[in-house]
């Protein structure tokens, strides 16, 4: 194989510092030196227009590399900065792991604007003060039931972007009443993460929904990925209202249970309409009476949610979502650093 064109593939290790990542991602963003590997990569070279390859399994479990070139990252950063009105000498504050795009985000992003990102991945007492910052919805949920500090740090932000995994609208509800000014955004890697803020496309960014309902999506933040006359098309369901995105679940979420169709997301909705404090996952299992069973889990040793939780379902959506088990977990698994590993659940009823 002719390697002339490619560049070699660094990954760096957890125990480096933020500095080695930033000093490596500087040099991964130019043509001059390695690539950055991000997560568990074993390519070891990448043709020369790509800047960062990110290791990713998705939700289905199957893990792939998805190669980012340095106009997308870069692209995507000067979009975002742009949305949230981040000026030159403004600050990031980093609390997601350099082995997601998310957190490779928040460096590029602080670099745009000529500082350097404040690492608070293991910090521990009182918050420093950053303009911006980013986070998933399980640790805005531990700011607002656990994590006081924290809950200072992100009230003190001019904005905090909250993505990686669906956010409820109960806890966005909790946290503005908090006062957290939240921006849900939505993306993955291969669109170099969030790139439509509170169902608003980024700058350059355009997103349509497909005949079958899908969410598609165009600009220059996509991955050197497979497109459909420049398309990425998402394994994402959404609908258009006022102009905005609603994402309403994956098009691989829905089940057939007894020739009964069953949105795992829609599930999971409704517990939390119910249930706001809670951090609850449907998944499925196959069954060879019903075709699939529903199964639901949660964060809780409250044995009194299990009943609670399938009356609930049986009165407000129908008898047939009525799960077949309620399982309580100290934590639910997840993959990456926000959805709910919905495979590793399913190991566990069987």
């Amino acid at each position: 194989m002719d390697t002339s064109s490619h560049r070699e593939v660094r990954s760096l290790e957890p125990t480096h510092t933020l500095a080695e990542y930033v000093s490596a991602l500087e040099t991964a963003l130019t043509t001059d030196g390695a690539a950055l590997g991000c997560g568990p990569i074993h390519s070891a070279t990448v043709p020369s227009n790509i800047s960062l390859l990110v290791a990713t399994s998705g939700s289905t479990g199957k893990p792939k590399e998805i190669a980012l070139t340095s106009s997308a990252l870069i692209a995507s950063a000067q979009a975002s900065n742009k949305y949230l009105k981040a000026a030159k000498g403004n600050t990031w504050s980093l609390l997601l792991p350099l082995t997601h795009i998310a957190g490779i985000n928040v460096l590029v992003r602080a670099l745009q604007l000529g500082t350097q990102p404040i690492d608070l991945r293991n910090h521990v007492g009182v918050y420093p003060q950053a303009d911006f910052t980013a986070i998933v919805p399980t640790q805005l949920f531990s700011a607002l039931n656990e994590n006081a500090e924290l809950l200072k740090h992100l009230q003190s932000a001019t904005a905090v972007l909250v993505g990686g995994a669906s956010l409820s609208q109960e806890l966005r509800e909790q946290g503005e009443a908090a006062g957290i000014n939240m921006v849900a955004t939505y993306g993955m890697s291969e669109t170099c993460g969030g790139c439509i803020y509170d169902g608003v496309a980024l700058d350059g960014v355009t997103f349509e929904i497909a005949e079958n309902g899908q969410i598609k999506i165009s600009g220059p933040v996509l991955a050197e990925v497979e497109r459909e006359n420049g398309w990425f098309i998402t394994q994402d369901l959404g609908r258009v209202v006022d102009g905005k995105l609603q994402v309403i679940g994956r098009s691989d979420d829905t089940i057939i249970s007894g020739g009964e169709n069953i949105s795992l997301s829609a599930i999971e909705s409704e517990i939390n309409k119910r249930f706001p404090h809670l951090n609850v996952a449907a998944f499925a299992t196959t069954d060879s009476k019903w075709g699939h069973a529903l199964h639901v889990a949660v964060e809780s040793n409250d044995e009194t949610i299990k009943a609670a939780i399938s009356d609930l379902l049986a009165q407000t959506i129908g008898a047939h979502t009525k799960p077949k088990s309620v399982i309580l977990l100290d934590k639910l698994p997840r993959i990456g650093i926000g959805k709910v590993d919905r495979i590793s659940l399913a190991k566990m009823v069987n």
